[in-house]
């Protein structure tokens, strides 16, 4: 789990055509996080890195439904304006990355808030960051490095709190390189009026059942240190608290690297916070480098989860697929020999692509895509080339080895590319303010003009696919209807005013369905290729038992002497 941020949080930023907008956004996407949508005032209508800009919060609400989280990288003197425009929007978390945003400013944004019933991060931070899920703002710089750097709390993670960027990044990457798992890190900001304050951070990780331990690196000024410590006193904060406090040798009135952190009327020294956080039972390091060592030293105390094993702690990568260990095998945190009985085959396979298991009518809608594509005969280019290369002598592994490698972007490949196509229609819709069938009628004039071919529609034996009705029939059961589906029927409809009946093939419904899953375009010719393998390995069988070697293929005049049609209802009862 994780606070504030996760993988499926729906992400905008502002700002995103801009220079920095745009840098950070890769470093949100390349990590995972879900980028749905970026704004710039009079630019709605571009795409910046496959994002869709609009021109304020509120039209990307209303075209893509719910955001979560906007991400504020615009100039000072716009972050008023910016973040009210997404609270305003229905946005209940706004991070505001830039400095020097004057206090009136902010002290607007907080009131905003307060009558919205949402909340900010910042000004002044870098962000939030949940390993291994997401992160919004810029924690860690670029991706690989903040995959390297902080380690995801599986089972359990350390939360972590700054009042410092720079040393928000350093104190995660120090509990890493000593073996400790990190659920969050927060870097709450660094100017006097800021949103969600130290307190309130450790609440939220008093909260998180994944979050064992909070470690903190506060800083003189401000009173949240004391504020925490009563919070500890008054029980609402049960979970260990390890925190180094700087600015030891600041005097009164020296501002210490932060507007915030500034000592005045003799409130908020580096001993006043000290004291008040030992008085409470937190743990107090007199030296920053000593950090890491005593979270340690804690977690082996509680015998924590958030602790590496040896192999972990050296590993030089990691995934995030499967956790191999003596006698346990885990896939994405489930123990296989649990899955093994319980759960079909497509759940395993969703699983797998996805991190999580589907839902009862999902996993079936999983299960009759794979079936769907488990064969369609001798003559797709998959089976000739298997067959082809069986009739050599060639071993099993080498024979369907080539007929996967025969799918491509014109066999099996059109998954991913509709998929893609329907998108395109879609964030048109969305875009242009219009219907669906007058973006797909659009879309398909402009292809028509540019000689390029819409995917997954028309078939060279079907008129009516009835791999195709089925699917959706249990993607209705299922309650699966998104944008993609839509996208398809508009454009069914555009062919068939265009006296062209080119009804959407199993190819295309597909692509359609997984999209609408949410599932990565990527991996959509690879579930292809899973569901043609059986049917790759039968033919390859049934070429070296039954045909001579060498022979040549006819790839279209063949029969057929298999069993006769039969039905499910004459099969054995389970």
């Amino acid at each position: 789990m994780a606070i504030l941020i996760d993988k499926k949080k729906r992400v905008l930023v502002q700002g995103i055509t801009g220079r920095e907008g745009r840098a950070r956004t890769r470093l949100m996407r390349e990590y995972g996080t879900n980028v749905v949508a970026g704004v710039t005032p009079g630019k709605g209508g571009q795409s910046v890195l496959g994002v869709p800009v609009f021109n304020t919060p509120d039209e990307a609400v209303k075209s893509l439904g719910t955001i979560d989280v906007s991400v504020v990288f615009v100039p000072a003197a716009g972050v008023k304006d910016a973040a009210i425009s997404a609270i305003e929007a229905g946005i209940k978390l706004t991070v505001l990355v830039p400095d020097r945003v004057p206090v009136w400013d902010a002290m607007e944004i907080a009131a905003a808030t307060k009558g919205n019933g949402a909340t900010f991060l910042g000004p002044n931070t870098l962000g939030v960051l949940s390993p291994g899920k997401a992160v919004v703002g810029m924690i860690g710089g670029r991706a690989e490095s903040a995959r390297q750097w902080f380690k995801p709390g599986v089972p359990k993670g350390v939360g972590v709190i700054s009042r410092s960027g720079g040393m928000a990044s350093s104190t995660g990457y120090y509990l890493g390189q000593a073996g400790v798992r990190i659920s969050t890190i927060v870097h709450i900001g660094g100017d006097a009026v800021i949103g969600i304050r130290l307190p309130d951070a450790a609440l939220m990780f008093e909260n998180d059942p994944l979050t064992e331990a909070i470690v903190i690196f506060g800083e003189i000024g401000s009173s949240q240190e004391e504020e925490l410590a009563q919070l500890i006193i008054d029980g609402k904060i049960t979970k260990p608290v390890i925190a180094y406090i700087g600015g030891k040798a600041a005097r009164e009135g020296t501002r210490f690297s932060h507007a915030g952190a500034i000592i005045e009327g003799g409130r908020g020294t580096y001993a006043g916070k000290v004291k008040a956080l030992r008085e409470a039972g937190a743990v107090l390091v007199d030296a920053f480098g000593d950090l890491p060592d005593a979270v340690v030293n804690i977690l082996k105390k509680m015998k924590g989860e958030s602790l590496m094993s040896v192999a972990d702690k050296n590993a030089v990568w990691n995934t995030a697929i499967t956790r191999v260990e003596p006698n346990k095998v885990a896939v994405r945190g489930y123990n296989i020999a649990e899955l093994m009985g319980r759960v079909s085959f497509g759940a395993a396979v969703y699983l797998t692509l996805t991190g999580e298991l589907p839902l009862p009518a999902i996993a079936r809608l999983m299960d009759a895509i794979l079936v769907s594509s488990i064969d369609h005969g001798a003559t797709p280019p998959s089976a000739l080339a298997a067959r082809t290369v069986a009739s050599t002598g060639a071993a099993l592994s080498a024979s369907v080895a080539a007929g996967i490698m025969s799918i491509n972007r014109h066999h099996g490949g059109a998954i991913e590319d509709c998929a893609r196509q329907l998108k395109a229609i879609a964030d048109r819709a969305a875009r242009e303010s219009i219907s669906m069938d007058e973006a797909a009628t659009r879309t398909l004039a402009t292809m028509r003009e540019a000689g390029e071919r819409m995917s997954g529609f028309g078939h060279r034996l079907h008129t009516k696919d009835p791999r195709t009705t089925r699917l959706f029939e249990l993607a209705r059961e299922a309650g699966l209807d998104g944008a993609h589906m839509q996208a398809a029927r508009a454009v069914e409809k555009a062919f068939a005013q265009a006296k062209k009946v080119l009804p959407i093939n199993v190819d295309g419904a597909i692509g359609a369905i997984l999209a609408d899953l949410g599932m990565n375009p990527a991996a959509f010719n690879g579930v292809f290729m899973i569901a043609r393998t059986p049917g790759l390995i039968a033919h390859v069988i049934e070429e070296q038992n039954r045909e001579k070697p060498m022979r040549r293929i006819d790839p279209v005049n063949h029969g057929y002497d298999g069993p006769p049609a039969r039905s499910l209802s004459d099969a054995p009862s389970p």
